[in-house]
């Protein structure tokens, strides 16, 4: 049951093996919860700009380039603090990082409330999506190092679920607010409550006890971690804990290299994890930033768009919600289908004219599908990495999707300030999922899952990857 005798230390506990054979318990339960409420601030962060574009149109009087650049900076930010959180998270935790990230996205978002014109407005816009970019990788990395490996992908889908009802929200929620109280006020009450739950995350939020055992430290944090995961086990700081799955010396972390991401087969599944988010993060953002604009062009009201963006993240996440235990025993290929039938969904919403009513079930239909992929994405992004840089993989993954996620606003608002019709601009996009798609079925042939996945991919890859980043 995880122990074995010490001749002289008393006794020995694998701390890999605790967490594995753990029943489910209000310790993890509460952890899953507070992560979800942490990422319902980040998801709907991360979207309302998208409902507040049109009154920062009327405000400031903005074009369709200038927004488009706002969207950019923010999602830029993210790609930025993607890779400096997942840095900051190995070197000195996943839970100072993680508050770090959430005071400061409360901070910049209530900047953004009070900022006087479009420049201030940009810059603190670019410094949110740093903070808000941070957060996830960390999140999920807090969350799979506690979970067995069996429900890592549904743990993290369903912490993502928190981010999905947050930015469904973002519509409907400014559509209440700003009309009455203006746009500021948006921005402002999120900050005011995201600051009220960094209060509560410093209070109750743990820090992983794998990240602790491998770097030696706080032992007694990681007791207690045991004695709540494993009551059975009756761990004393008397006992020497260890994680059998976890190769390398404590202070590995400190000394990570990109070329890690690299070694062994990561060789081939880290670029097409990263391909195939670059495609999903473009179609996703394509559709959370310019769909509300797009879809008033065509002649929805601001209250149909919101709902129906809603409507569509919930059931994007229903999807993925649904994937999960497929994904957590077969993989990659457990998602590669919904993206390979987005795609020509997308590209008959562009290329065919329809009557509105078909349109708006169209894009209901592939952004459910584009949303489970995106989920499912999320839910396997740290599980190929070993703890030593699980928080460095996961966040390289999501700030490298950012290409995708900077582009797909950017470039839509060129091709619109251009004179492309709006509808064509998603048959464009139809390439986005098409990429990923394909990234994904590769990735299934590369990544075997399931028993061999565990022997091959957990102690393989460590050994190998753990070479290259102490080099």
């Amino acid at each position: 049951m995880g122990t074995q005798q010490s001749d002289n230390t008393g006794r020995r506990i694998d701390l890999a093996k605790a967490i594995e054979e753990q029943k489910p318990g209000r310790f993890t339960a509460t952890l899953v919860v507070i992560s979800c409420i942490v990422t319902f601030f980040d998801g709907f962060d991360m979207l309302v700009l998208s409902f507040v574009a049109s009154y920062l149109r009327d405000d400031f009087g903005l074009d369709q380039v200038q927004i488009g650049n706002l969207f950019g900076w923010g999602i830029f930010g993210a790609m930025v603090g993607g890779f400096a959180f997942g840095w900051i998270g190995d070197r000195i935790g996943r839970r100072p990082a993680i508050l770090v990230s959430v005071a400061g996205f409360g901070l910049t978002a209530i900047g953004m409330g009070l900022a006087p014109d479009y420049a201030s407005l940009t810059v603190l816009r670019f410094l949110n999506g740093i903070m808000l970019g941070g957060l996830l990788p960390l999140i999920w990395t807090l969350n799979i190092e506690f979970a067995p490996r069996a429900y890592r992908a549904t743990v993290v889908t369903v912490v993502m679920m928190g981010y999905t009802l947050g930015g469904a929200l973002a519509g409907p929620i400014t559509d209440w607010i700003a009309p009455h109280y203006g746009w500021h006020t948006v921005f402002i009450a999120s900050g005011i409550l995201t600051l009220f739950l960094c209060f509560i995350l410093f209070l109750s939020l743990p820090e992983s006890a794998r990240y602790l055992t491998l770097k030696g430290k706080a032992k007694d944090k990681v007791v207690a971690a045991l004695q709540k995961i494993a009551p059975h086990l009756e761990a004393r700081t008397s006992d020497t804990i260890y994680c059998s799955d976890e190769t390398g010396p404590a202070g590995d972390q400190e000394r990570f290299r990109i070329s890690a991401l690299f070694s062994g087969k990561l060789a081939a599944i880290t670029p097409l994890l990263w391909l195939a988010y670059i495609g999903s993060s473009m179609a996703v953002y394509f559709k959370a930033t310019w769909g509300p604009t797009i879809f008033e062009d065509v002649g929805l009201t601001r209250t149909e768009i919101a709902y129906l963006s809603s409507a569509s993240s919930i059931v994007g996440s229903a999807a993925g919600l649904g994937l999960m235990r497929f994904t957590d025993r077969y993989g990659p290929i457990a998602i590669a289908g919904l993206p390979l039938l987005a795609a020509p969904i997308l590209w008959i919403m562009g290329t065919y004219d329809t009557t509105l009513t078909i349109f708006v079930a169209l894009s209901l239909a592939s952004m459910t599908m584009i949303g489970g992929m995106h989920f499912g994405l999320h839910s396997i992004a740290g599980v190929f990495y070993p703890s030593q840089f699980r928080a460095n993989g996961a966040g390289w993954a999501t700030s490298i999707a950012k290409i995708g996620s900077i582009s797909a606003p950017v470039i839509a608002g060129y091709m619109l300030a251009g004179g492309l019709p709006v509808k064509q601009a998603f048959a464009i996009v139809a390439v986005a999922p098409l990429v990923s798609g394909i990234s994904l079925l590769l990735l299934s042939r590369i990544a075997h899952w399931g028993q061999e996945n565990e022997t091959d991919l957990v102690e393989t890859e460590e050994q190998s990857a753990l070479q290259a980043a102490a080099q």
